[in-house]
């Protein structure tokens, strides 16, 4: 873990590739983030273009975990909401490269994204994250609250339906 870097990530035609690479290997493997097995290409590299160019806009920061220059891990952190949410941050696309799971990247994301929620004054993380395969114990080992579970959410990458489970988490300077 000591060689990964954690950074925003800005909207280059490399880093596009990178993360679509990832986002259609997490979709392949049953991740549910939003998108249907097979994702095509082209569909990948037009969301993370968005995306992108939202953080651009400082609408998001879009984080990642890079070992040796190479992204293997993502997360975003969701900035732009209605105006009576100022407070508040949406944690989304958690993903790391299945060659890079399980090392604790994924732990050091979700850490350094509420150290800039604090930056940002958001004192309110929220996320969901699929009662098939999500990332459940992650996130509860992190301290998030479980709020309740959403059935028959989302269909799964392959198909068939999934729950999605809401959690919550209020931030602090001190921990």
């Amino acid at each position: 873990m000591s060689s990964i870097q954690i950074a925003p990530l800005s909207d280059t035609s490399a880093i596009r590739a990178a993360l679509s690479a990832m986002l259609i290997e997490t979709v392949a493997n049953g991740g549910s983030v939003s998108f249907m097995h097979p994702l095509a290409a082209e569909d990948a590299n037009d969301f993370w273009q968005d995306s992108l160019q939202a953080a651009g806009r400082g609408e998001r920061i879009v984080l990642g975990a890079l070992d040796g220059g190479e992204v293997i891990a993502t997360v975003t952190l969701q900035l732009k909401l209605p105006p009576n949410q100022p407070h508040r941050a949406e944690i989304a696309k958690m993903m790391t490269r299945v060659s890079h799971r399980k090392r604790g990247i994924a732990t050091a994301l979700l850490r350094f994204a509420e150290s800039l929620a604090l930056q940002q004054g958001r004192t309110m993380l929220v996320l969901d994250t699929a009662v098939d395969g999500g990332a459940s114990a992650l996130y509860e080992s992190l301290g998030f609250q479980l709020s309740g579970i959403i059935p028959d959410y989302a269909l799964k990458p392959h198909g068939g339906l999934t729950g999605t489970k809401i959690y919550w988490k209020r931030l602090s300077a001190t921990g």
